[in-house]
């Protein structure tokens, strides 16, 4: 009889951390969202970023941490590697397609109906698409590299095993013994393993799931790892946190009346905002908003589908432009100075 998986959980220390000297004024982080190939939006606007203000250098030099979830993991992992964000940024508009093709679906007659239909009543047995292209890119991208192997402090959200939450990280406190020897590709199928559009990923005896199931927004991941890592006033640490495009949420006359899976089928997606909103506000209270910039694209009446790579690759990085003009002097003033590399205690960059 197979043994029962130890749970990450089952080394939890119950004492509080101890927190290391910050040599520096303030802290800054970078939080990135989850949100499938709306991706491009976080992305464009790091790249933007770039080119207004660091005349083409890198963004991540210019951040103590940064935290990303699923797709925004992709990016804070592509980051952390030494990757400019115009560099990921490509990365998504070249091989979008591939990562999301157009399902087939059958010629059903009786218009658009039937259809939806069938593509719902597929959605509820399979997940959609095969997670091959994805990892051949990440594959391309990251090579044999582990978290050990970086110089910027990454914390990535996924869900390991249907029964704990996971943060995987990089080793910038001597308590982080566990991740660093974790390639990024594991670690980016990890965490970006969405139930809906790809099968849990299988890493030896461990199984994923997409980091936003929890923490689509990791704001608070970060500044939580921060303040208990770190001796820094809270009141001193600034945030810039990116999202993949926010949408209305509003119940439907069904929805009130019947429930059901059928007219809550969007749950998951419902649950994802509603968890970026209150990590926003939880961060908010914790250091001022003032202190956080936070940038998204405003709802629409027809929100762009995680999956939609044509109308994301066409409509979002006009977006991220539109963004950095419009907060250009807050920006500015988050990309003045760069950061020391990060100290890590566990691993090849060992001191």
């Amino acid at each position: 009889m197979q043994q029962p998986q130890s749970r990450r959980s089952h080394g939890t220390i119950f004492h509080r951390r101890e927190q290391l000297d910050w040599p520096l004024d303030d802290f800054r982080v970078l939080s990135i969202d989850g949100g499938g190939i709306k991706g491009i939006l976080p992305a464009a606007v790091l790249a933007e970023c770039e080119r207004r203000f660091l005349k083409g250098g890198s963004a991540a030099s210019y951040f103590d941490m940064i935290a990303g979830t699923s797709t925004g993991g992709i990016i804070a992992l592509g980051l952390g590697a030494g990757m400019r964000a115009e560099e990921v940024l490509q990365i998504y508009l070249r091989h979008g397609a591939e990562i999301f093709p157009q399902p087939w679906i059958p010629p059903i007659p009786f218009g658009r109906s039937l259809r939806s239909i069938y593509q719902f009543a597929r959605d509820l047995a399979v997940y959609r698409y095969d997670r091959e292209p994805l990892e051949r890119v990440l594959r391309d991208c990251f090579g044999n590299r582990t978290l050990g192997s970086l110089d910027k402090r990454l914390n990535i959200p996924t869900f390991d095993g249907f029964n704990e939450v996971n943060v995987l990280k990089t080793p910038h406190h001597p308590d982080f013994r566990l991740d660093w020897r974790e390639k990024l590709v594991t670690v980016a199928l990890a965490t970006s393993a969405a139930p809906t559009f790809f099968s849990t990923y299988r890493n030896g005896t461990r199984h994923f799931a997409d980091g936003g199931v929890w923490a689509n927004n990791p704001v608070m991941v970060a500044l939580v790892d921060a303040v208990s890592c770190f001796d820094v006033d809270r009141h001193k640490i600034n945030i810039l946190t990116l999202g993949c495009g926010d949408q209305d949420l509003r119940m439907t006359d069904c929805q009130i009346r019947f429930g059901g899976m059928f007219h809550w089928r969007n749950i998951i997606e419902s649950a994802m905002h509603l968890q970026s909103q209150n990590a926003l506000g939880q961060a908010g209270l914790l250091i001022g908003r003032d202190r956080m910039l936070r940038l998204t694209s405003a709802p629409t009446l027809e929100p762009i589908a995680l999956d939609d790579f044509g109308r994301a690759s066409r409509e979002l990085p006009a977006q991220a432009k539109r963004l950095v003009e419009e907060h250009s002097e807050r920006l500015e003033a988050l990309f003045d100075t760069t950061r020391p590399c990060a100290t890590f205690y566990h691993g090849p960059r060992r001191p």
